[in-house]
């Protein structure tokens, strides 16, 4: 896919691809705008540290699917 204002590749990060397992990969969304919302639309884990549980996206690649673009800017003038 192009880059555009719906999708963006960076393979110049030092991080490129910060997830396994996506084939085009879209990095317009690099940091989540799910992160600190516990509706979250993808498939994120947690972890217990020090009695707090703590949000893990190391296996979430929702945001990095381009065909995602549009459910995540729905969710997002939802709120």
């Amino acid at each position: 896919m192009k880059n555009s204002s719906r999708f963006f590749e960076n393979k110049d990060c030092e991080y490129f691809p910060c997830h396994k397992g996506v084939e085009s990969f879209n990095c317009l969304f690099c940091y989540c705008p799910f992160y600190t919302r516990s509706d979250c639309p993808g498939s994120p884990s947690f972890i217990q540290k020090n009695g707090r549980s703590i949000k893990d996206c190391t296996n979430c690649t929702f945001p990095h699917k381009p065909e995602n673009y549009d459910k995540i800017m729905a969710e997002l003038k939802k709120h």
